[in-house]
């Protein structure tokens, strides 16, 4: 038998290995720039781009298409990284709004992404809802797709001053963390901005786990409590992340912190138990990102976290079923009592939850006790923080929820310093608010274009989003011809010594 189709095979496999790690070489510097400081502006590519725009929780995207070997693009990079640091990362003055990405058309593995959006120049700057760039074609004669071109974008003056007149604002390039707030989210007179809550209860939820493994909470007393709260969590979590997340810790709770060893040596199981944040992301890889939305306040210190607390365990309140409602109000209970870090917060809060006296029998009741807890904390706060001054001047302490959220929940007139409450209007209002509009990112987000995997944080980010290196197909293609080959020779090859050893056999019978 010849031997040229097995040197064939292994030449045809060493190219396309070579390819491959070649391409994966490539879209590794494309994602992280070589070990330079990362940019502000995320490099998507054609595996991860849909997903990326798909997750956004921005209102806004702006995708800038270029080739890395155009010296006016190279030219154009530090005007638009400029305005990118404005909108992109927790360090941003202003997170949350524009989502601001660029494609590199001149690797082939964007070809057909470039294409779809009908690159003809260099640098092309697309804008419209992130949503819109999903599964998308965008074709500058096509009207009324949601996706228009960026005309006077040349410097990063020019394209702020665009922004601004296309959204109302009026960002300036030098603007820092907390300043220039006009666009903060209007949480008091528009109910659709709970939908951006997703990520904010995301985030609450990741910054919790990692505060109990940072401060060694989990103790033998405290290790039951968890786990149930935890439970409640992979039941009625509005993330999806967060309900998978919760489920995978669950399942491998005994692993990490098993009760024996707890029992036995508490430091050794806290050791063994603080590596748990590096296997499980309660979250999905992307959470903590380490800045708010829904609940970002007007300065570093206001809202953020507790906010972020409550609008999860007001979630909670309204998913459960009837038969639930007592377990969900201890699980939250003995969550907030045992790591809830803030002394005062937790001690305010068992003592009102000590003071139900009968076991919460419906969802109605568990909602509407945690509706009226949160407004005498806020009455408790609203005093303190006007005689110390310490109150956010945005977000200012009221009573929930105010008229323009539901014009039917209060039953006195607007004059009045009393207020009296409707509360079956007041529990609708929470079970729509919370249970209804609050939802996972992969459903009303998406449909609302405020759409897990959010990489506004750095370029670091957008690298884990891609799940695997990219393998070209071409390459693919020929590892399965490769393989395909070596088992049709290998068949023949057998059958070739069958031959000869009943050719052999025979000749043998000839010579009897």
């Amino acid at each position: 038998m010849s031997y040229l189709p097995i040197l064939s095979l292994f030449l045809l496999l060493q190219l396309s290995l070579h390819a491959m790690g070649a391409s994966e070489r490539v879209l590794l510097r494309s994602l992280s720039g070589g070990g330079a400081a990362a940019d502000a502006a995320v490099d998507l590519n054609t595996t991860n781009f849909d997903d990326v725009l798909k997750s956004s929780p921005t209102s806004y995207a702006i995708v800038e298409f270029f080739a890395h070997w155009c010296p006016a693009c190279r030219n154009y990079k530090p005007q638009y990284e400029r305005v990118a640091k404005l909108f992109n990362g927790p360090d941003s003055a202003h997170p949350g709004i524009i989502l601001m990405a660029r494609v590199d058309c001149a690797m082939k593995v964007n070809t057909i992404l470039c294409d779809r959006f009908s690159v003809g120049h260099y640098p092309m700057l697309l804008w419209g809802p992130p949503a819109k760039f999903v599964d998308a074609k965008w074709d500058p004669k096509q009207e009324n797709s949601g996706i228009q071109s960026i005309d006077d974008g040349r410097t990063s003056q020019r394209l702020l001053n665009w922004i601004n007149k296309r959204i109302g604002s009026s960002f300036n390039l030098d603007d820092e963390k907390y300043e220039n707030e006009d666009l903060l989210p209007r949480n008091t007179s528009d109910p659709e901005q709970i939908i951006r809550a997703i990520f904010d209860v995301e985030e609450a939820t990741a910054k919790a786990f990692e505060i109990i493994l940072e401060h060694k909470m989990i103790k033998p007393e405290t290790r039951a409590s968890l786990i149930k709260f935890f439970q409640l969590l992979a039941a009625h979590h509005p993330s999806k992340k967060c309900r998978r997340g919760s489920a995978e810790l669950l399942v491998n709770f005994d692993e990490m912190w098993p009760s024996s060893h707890l029992l036995l040596n508490s430091e050794m199981t806290q050791m063994h138990g603080s590596g748990a944040s590096d296997s499980i992301a309660v979250c999905g890889k992307e959470a903590p990102r380490g800045y708010w939305i829904f609940c970002r306040g007007s300065k570093n210190d206001t809202r953020g976290f507790s906010c972020g607390l409550w609008v999860l365990i007001h979630s909670l309140s309204v998913k459960v079923e009837d038969g639930e409602s007592q377990s969900a109000f201890t699980a939250i209970r003995d969550f907030i009592h045992n790591f809830f870090i803030c002394e005062e917060c937790r001690r305010h809060f068992y003592d009102m939850c000590l003071s139900v006296k009968t076991p919460f029998e419906s969802t109605r009741a568990l909602s509407l006790w945690l509706w009226q807890t949160h407004n005498k904390v806020n009455e408790r706060l609203m005093k303190e923080e006007k005689s110390l001054g310490t109150g956010d001047p945005s977000f200012p302490k009221s009573l929930w929820p105010p008229r323009q959220l539901c014009p039917t929940c209060q039953l006195t007139p607007a004059t009045s310093t009393e207020v009296q409450w409707n509360e079956d209007e007041v529990f609708k209002f929470l079970v729509k608010y919370y249970g209804q509009t609050l939802a996972s990112p992969s459903t009303k987000v998406t449909s609302a274009s405020h759409s897990q995997t959010d990489l506004l944080t750095t370029n670091d980010s957008a690298s884990s989003a891609v799940s695997a290196e990219l393998v070209p197909v071409w390459a693919a293609l020929g590892i399965a011809l490769a393989s395909v080959t070596f088992g049709a020779l290998a068949c023949f090859w057998r059958a070739q010594q069958k031959n000869r050893k009943y050719s052999h056999h025979l000749r043998s019978l000839k010579n009897i």
